[in-house]
C-alpha cells in the first residue's frame, strides 16, 4: 500500500493566512468556530501551528506575544535612561 505522507514541514507550508488567522482565534477563544471547545492538546497544537507560522511570515514586533525590549544602560549605553511610560500590549 502506497500512501502519500505530509512532513511537518509541508503541513506548516500549507497554512494559509486564512488558516493561520482561525488557528489563532481558536487560540484566543479556547473553541472551534463552531463553538465546540478545544481539548488541552487541539490548542497546544494549534498555538505551535501560529508561532511556526509568524515565525516565517510575520515580522517579529508583530508576532503574537511580543513585547517590544525595554532601553537600558548595562550593556554599554551611553547617557541617563528614562523610562517609558507602562502601555498596554497590543494583541494583533
Amino acid at each position: 500500500m502506497n500512501e502519500d505522507k505530509m512532513t511537518i514541514g509541508q503541513l506548516l507550508d500549507s497554512i494559509t493566512p486564512e488558516v493561520y488567522e482561525n488557528l489563532k482565534r481558536a487560540v484566543e477563544l479556547g473553541k472551534w468556530p463552531n463553538g465546540e471547545k478545544l481539548t488541552t492538546a487541539q490548542r497546544e497544537h494549534c498555538m505551535q501551528a501560529v508561532i511556526a507560522y509568524e515565525l516565517k511570515h510575520v515580522p517579529a514586533n508583530e508576532r503574537s506575544g511580543y513585547v517590544p525590549p525595554k532601553p537600558h544602560s548595562h550593556c554599554g549605553g551611553e547617557g541617563e535612561v528614562v523610562e517609558p511610560e507602562d502601555q498596554p500590549l497590543k494583541w494583533h
